[in-house]
């Protein structure tokens, strides 16, 4: 079944073509003229459009344009009752997959229809391919633990679809680092990924973040502002310590979810988004939600896949991973040629007390690179100088 849409100035043209579709099982939506299809396509992610190319205003070369110039990844199947070669040329050079004419011909239209959607299955197939062996190459995530390689393979087998997903964890554990590698084995890697931090941000400004605001929505909305949900269209959003997210904003969340449609504070327009949320947070939702202070029924729709990241005192033969993942990555940054840590300055390292996790773990890094003297190893006293750590 594919998200189809049709733009065609004759009423009759739309009717048929729509019939003919919904018939075959399809969603199709229909636009009257060309900067009406234009907002459709740039509000809603569409597999295949049929576009008509005489139309009054904006004619379908014009929208091929602006389906550029916006980033539309749809397939584009031109139609029109005046074809000739060289329209036909001008159009597929323009980016239109496909030309047909009128009178349409049943036939033609699901043959088209269907080259147009079995090439773009094998391109999104081709591209999970292609992610996953490089994911498996060079993963992001550093540690060869239980822990992590059991939260790799979770990423590995979600990542491909378009499920929700709430990482928990403490503060400094890498939970947008989870965020990050889902968003970048999906389907989605070329989308973008927007980033909300709901702690940082005050409650009576969190929903003009996330939602946007319409010009003079309030006293200082002095234009129209596009909020997170849109900006994220056809990638995904990461709501990162979401149970600090206020109560209305949390209702307002719901509903794009169910929906899968915004409206801007201040505006009464419902706006399609298309956006995969991934969620996280270093609070106990099931305690937030006894205490009222958190939504069941947003915790249902966010927690779809669970995935809880490890403190690192919980996965301490990952340490001397991440010591010479951090000594490399802080010398090339800082310029500095510390060329290794001696053993036993590592082992105090891994039997340290990490309540700052991984967070804390790389600032002592970056401590000890700044401490030890260029050609020579970190040494067990520049630790014991240095780290702060006491070993448990």
């Amino acid at each position: 079944m594919a998200q189809i849409l049709i733009i065609d100035d004759e009423a009759a043209i739309r009717s048929a073509l729509r019939e003919i579709l919904e018939y075959e099982g399809h969603r199709v939506v229909d636009e009257p003229d060309g900067a009406a299809g234009v907002r459709a396509a740039t509000r809603k992610r569409f597999d295949v459009i049929f576009c008509d190319i005489k139309m009054p205003r904006m004619d379908g070369m014009d929208v091929l344009d602006m389906f550029k110039e916006k980033g539309v990844k749809a397939r584009v199947i031109m139609i029109s009752g005046h074809a000739t070669v060289s329209t036909a040329v001008e159009a597929l050079k323009k980016g239109a997959f496909d030309f047909v004419e009128k009178p349409l011909d049943l036939n033609r239209i699901l043959a088209t229809l269907k080259h147009a959607t079995t090439v773009q299955e094998l391109e999104q197939e081709t591209k999970r391919l292609t992610t996953a062996l490089h994911h498996q190459k060079q993963s992001p995530i550093i540690g060869e633990s239980e822990e992590i390689r059991r939260i790799k393979d979770m990423i590995t087998t979600v990542a491909p679809t378009d499920a929700r997903v709430l990482i928990t964890g403490s503060n400094g554990v890498g939970k947008e680092l989870v965020a990050r590698s889902i968003h970048d084995q999906s389907t989605r890697q070329e989308g973008p990924f927007v980033e909300v931090n709901c702690a940082a941000i005050p409650n009576e400004l969190i929903e003009s973040e996330l939602f946007g605001h319409e010009k003079g929505a309030f006293t200082s909305a002095m234009k129209m502002r596009t909020g997170k949900f849109e900006l994220a269209h056809g990638g995904t959003l990461f709501l990162d310590e979401i149970g600090d997210m206020s109560a209305d904003a949390q209702a307002k969340v719901l509903r794009a979810l169910q929906e899968n449609r915004i409206q801007r504070v201040g505006g009464d327009k419902d706006i399609e988004v298309d956006v995969r949320v991934v969620a996280a947070t270093n609070k106990n939702l099931r305690q937030e939600m006894d205490s009222g202070q958190f939504r069941e029924d947003l915790y249902h729709r966010l927690a779809v896949i669970p995935i809880e990241v490890p403190d690192l005192n919980n996965r301490r033969t990952d340490i001397p991973l991440l010591v010479h993942h951090f000594l490399q990555l802080i010398c090339k940054k800082s310029d500095r040629n510390v060329t290794a840590i001696q053993p036993d300055a590592l082992a105090l390292l891994q039997s340290a007390n990490w309540t700052g996790n991984i967070r804390e773990l790389r600032n002592v890094v970056e401590r000890l690179v700044i401490f030890t003297r260029p050609e020579e190893d970190i040494s067990l006293d520049i630790v014991q100088q240095y780290s702060g750590m006491e070993a448990t």
